[in-house]
């Protein structure tokens, strides 16, 4: 996979400046309305209600302290830090990163992918780049969305259900948000995009044993993302809270 991770830098960063096409634009506006249109409804159920359940649980442990009204600051913290990005990119890795493995997979099997090479097209700038680039750039936009989403979630929760007031949590929510809370959940994001965007274009591209084998490979290119994500995570908070505390 690190083969693959040079030649997509090379693509993207030296290719362009030896005069090499890296990037055909309609193949890369395709996948980012298809990462977009496919994610979206997914991204707004999954982060409001982990907006609405943190915001839930939060009030009531908060209460027993008289530290209700910090509910709010609390979710919009959370979210922005931890539960945004990480809960995205697990979105994403499930119908995002599957759906790429299965398609180049598929690509792979029926020999479409030796077919190309034969033309003298390489695989990587014509199916890979424009794919990890929508990725580089959707993940990102949704995860940003999401904290708003997770805010609005537990809004939701909390002034309907608990009956805080609507004022004082929405000024709570972002008096504790800083610059550092969304610039740093935002940095994740960035690097979830490149872990799923590599591990679902490698998984797809060697592929092997035909239909069976395009499924065990998205099934695998899920688990690994997963793993990725949550494994990164832990290492760029620990990175994040030494180096910008």
């Amino acid at each position: 996979m690190s083969l693959l991770a040079q030649d997509f830098f090379y693509w993207i960063g030296i290719a362009p400046l030896q005069g090499k096409r890296a990037l055909r634009r309609s193949s890369f506006a395709d996948q980012l309305l298809f990462m977009g249109n496919e994610s979206l409804t997914i991204v707004f159920l999954v982060t409001v209600s982990v907006g609405a359940v943190l915001a839930l649980q939060a009030a009531y442990q908060l209460n027993q302290f008289g530290a209700a009204m910090y509910t709010g600051a609390l979710v919009s913290v959370s979210m922005a830090r931890e539960l945004g990005p990480l809960v995205t990119a697990i979105i994403i890795a499930g119908r995002v990163g599957a759906s790429i493995t299965a398609e180049l997979g598929t690509m792979k099997v029926s020999e479409e992918v030796d077919a190309l090479i034969t033309m003298g097209i390489p695989p990587i700038p014509f199916l890979v780049v424009p794919r990890m680039l929508a990725m580089l750039v959707m993940l990102p936009v949704l995860t940003v969305l999401s904290f708003a989403l997770g805010i609005f979630g537990g809004y939701l929760i909390g002034v309907f259900a608990l009956g805080l007031d609507g004022i004082s949590y929405l000024k709570e929510s972002f008096d504790a948000l800083v610059t550092k809370d969304i610039l740093t959940g935002t940095a994740k994001s960035f690097i979830f995009a490149l872990l799923v965007g590599l591990i679902a274009t490698y998984k797809g591209l060697h592929v092997k044993g035909g239909a069976e084998g395009v499924g065990r490979s998205t099934t695998e290119s899920v688990v690994y993302s997963i793993i990725a994500i949550i494994i990164s995570d832990a290492i760029l908070t620990a990175v994040f809270f030494y180096a910008f505390p």
